[in-house]
């Protein structure tokens, strides 16, 4: 008998591990057609309006009658708008217990104001798109004249450009989270020394974003203009000797020990597919809670993605205040989606319904597995500085890059990042630890994948693959390599979130 999952005994669904066949008996069910891997099959008649139920939860209703051993997908599912309830049969696992022999330490660079980073990099932040050319051709000089072998403190130099920065207003929304962002890029404890470059004539000034955050031109911070250098070759040039007079300085700090309360993890899922709410997710949820555990911080996001599950957010609010912040998000998305002419169900994307996920409810419960279980204790705009400690939310957007730029900006030293179709992504300056949900795309993609949570579904526990994501995190912060690094992602995967109109 093919092997399957039924989640909850409120489940009217069971999901594929192994592909049915039209005419397999499971369970004592027939399949009525073929049902792919991480798919679902009715093990109950499902009348046409009526709810269908995953991880206890409802994921849509049914578009018409569905029999015991049909294909449960897109075309007989629909979603409309339900009363959230909390359903007690729906909980991630909890962390290890005390025998776990981990020791909740790693290697970090301590900074001036008391921070860990986990990689010491110099990064050039462009001001604006018409600077980025620039700043790319920097890193391209310093990064390739073979420089960098004689500081081996150094990680590297990173160009961090965008397409904004001018036709904003130098008030309102999409002016404060692009210098949120620009910020939170420059004091993250994983950046050892910065270089800003604009163009000059801009929206974004750099000396007023200087003087807002109290920023004045030291030995690790210059900044430049492409204007007042003379030209593009002369800004380049001067970008290159200011980054050689700080490679000193920055390569002098060198690798300590940290305490694990000083990680502040980034929990990130790209290309989801059936399997990922069962395996990688509730895995890295159990990691989160022994890192909540140690005194660190882990940081939930990509808030259409707990769109159908964040009443389970709400009820793991450390107060009244924090789960209104929860609500409040999610009827800006509805009013925010509405305006562009899309819905919250726009959401899973064709890839994700490949890999048998229907509709964003099922994919936002199986979202919502990656922050553990301990209480959530505040929520954060996007970009904002992250102080709290312990599992906290930030409003993003559900597409990678802006969720991730989001994270890193709000002081993520550490990302994890689940998948289950493969999503090729990593960043800088922030190391992303890539998780596969199956063991089928880890075997086809292991040059970019760090884990494989498949085994799961082989026998391993949640609890064993918690501790084994919970120790490549601190073994990573430490100076372990990810795929991603070792590939040289990252340059192109900062994406501040574009914000109200472009002028």
């Amino acid at each position: 008998m093919p092997r399957f999952i039924q989640l909850t005994p409120a489940d009217n669904i069971i999901l594929a591990i192994d592909a049915f066949k039209q005419g397999d008996v499971i369970d004592k069910i027939t399949a009525q057609e073929r049902i792919m891997q991480g798919h679902k099959m009715a093990n109950t008649a499902i009348k046409k309006g009526a709810e269908i139920i995953k991880y206890g939860q409802i994921i849509g209703f049914a578009k018409e009658l569905i029999s015991p051993g049909m294909w449960v997908h897109e075309h007989n599912v629909y979603v409309e708008a339900f009363e959230r309830t909390s359903a007690e049969s729906y909980k991630t696992k909890t962390a290890p217990s005390s025998k776990t022999q981990i020791k909740p330490v790693f290697q970090g660079y301590k900074r001036a104001n008391g921070k860990f980073g986990t990689r010491n990099y110099i990064a050039i932040l462009s001001s604006v798109n018409c600077s980025a050319t620039a700043v790319r051709f920097i890193a391209q000089k310093i990064n390739s004249s073979g420089i960098l072998d004689k500081y081996p403190n150094v990680d590297g130099v990173i160009p961090l450009v965008h397409g904004t920065g001018c036709g904003i207003g130098v008030t309102g929304e999409a002016y404060d989270v692009l210098k949120r962002t620009q910020w939170g890029y420059a004091s993250n404890a994983n950046v050892g020394g910065v270089l800003m470059v604009g163009l000059g004539c801009e929206a974004f000034q750099i000396p007023v974003w200087m003087k807002h955050y109290g920023i004045t031109e030291n030995t690790t911070f210059k900044s430049l203009t492409i204007q007042n250098a003379g030209g593009t070759r002369k800004a380049v040039a001067a970008g290159v000797a200011a980054i050689e007079a700080m490679l000193d300085e920055v390569n002098a700090t060198q690798r300590s020990d940290a305490p694990a309360s000083e990680l502040i993890l980034g929990l990130q899922c790209g290309g989801s597919d059936g399997y990922s709410g069962i395996t990688a997710n509730p895995a890295l949820g159990v990691a989160v809670d022994m890192l909540v555990a140690a005194g660190g911080t882990a940081i939930l996001s990509e808030t259409p993605e707990i769109y159908g599950a964040e009443h389970l957010l709400i009820n793991r609010a450390a107060s009244p205040e924090v789960g209104e912040k929860i609500a409040s998000l999610i009827t800006w998305w509805e009013k925010y989606t509405a305006m562009h002419n899309m819905e919250m169900n726009n959401n899973p994307s064709p890839g994700n319904k490949i890999g048998g996920l229907t509709t964003i409810l099922e994919k936002s419960l199986g979202s919502v597995a990656k922050g553990g279980s301990t209480p959530l204790r505040d929520v954060y705009n996007y970009a904002e500085t992250v102080t709290e400690k312990g599992f906290v939310f930030m409003d993003t957007p559900g597409y990678d890059p802006v969720s991730a730029t989001g994270q890193i900006a709000g002081g993520a030293n550490i990302l994890c990042f689940t998948t289950g179709r493969g999503s090729a992504f990593g960043c800088k300056p922030t190391p992303c630890i890539k998780l596969a949900s199956n063991s089928h795309m880890f075997e086809r993609m292991e040059e970019d994948m760090d884990i494989n949570c498949g085994d799961i579904l082989e026998g391993v526990s949640l609890e064993e693959k918690g501790a084994e994501i919970f120790q490549l995190i601190l073994d990573i912060a430490s100076g372990a390599e990810t795929k991603s690094e070792a590939l040289d992602y990252g340059d192109s995967e900062f994406v501040p979130w574009s914000l109200g109109a472009t002028m």
